[in-house]
């Protein structure tokens, strides 16, 4: 699969996100991306349809109850579920969705690319939002030596 460099640039150029996959369970990796996106300095907006609140913010249950503008939505919900997150994105006039590594469908890239929705998908936003940690340097380095021996 296949996303542009300028598709990424663009994406974490952005301030306000909404992080679509939060959960009670700490450990979660949506957990993860909404509190070192905070950390950095980003704006994020937790999603889950069970939370009222997260980490002391305001959980909406879908990117429709969100009130304010959102720059993209951060995607880290089972790929069987994503297609309705970029449902929900694309009514709510989200323009930009990333999905996680593991999230992406075939069914939601389709239905993003059909509906303007600029997408990134199996990537992990962590190896592009800066400041990188070296630890993510490293990973997408890996990840892209791997990426384009597989594509050759």
């Amino acid at each position: 699969m296949q996303t542009g460099r300028t598709a990424i640039e663009e994406f974490v150029q952005q301030k306000k996100f909404a992080v679509v996959g939060v959960s009670r369970e700490p450990k979660k990796f949506g957990n993860y991306i909404y509190k070192e996106l905070s950390g950095k300095g980003f704006g994020v907006i937790p999603v889950n349809p069970h939370m009222d609140k997260f980490d002391s913010h305001v959980c909406y249950r879908n990117l429709l109850e969100i009130p304010e503008k959102v720059d993209g939505a951060i995607v880290v919900v089972p790929p069987e579920q994503a297609e309705a997150v970029v449902r929900d994105a694309s009514a709510a006039g989200i323009p930009r969705v990333w999905l996680q590594q593991g999230s992406e469908s075939d069914s939601a890239i389709s239905f993003c690319r059909d509906h303007g929705v600029e997408v990134v998908a199996g990537k992990c936003i962590m190896m592009f939002a800066p400041p990188v940690s070296s630890f993510h340097r490293v990973h997408r380095f890996v990840w892209n030596l791997f990426h384009r021996k597989s594509e050759g």
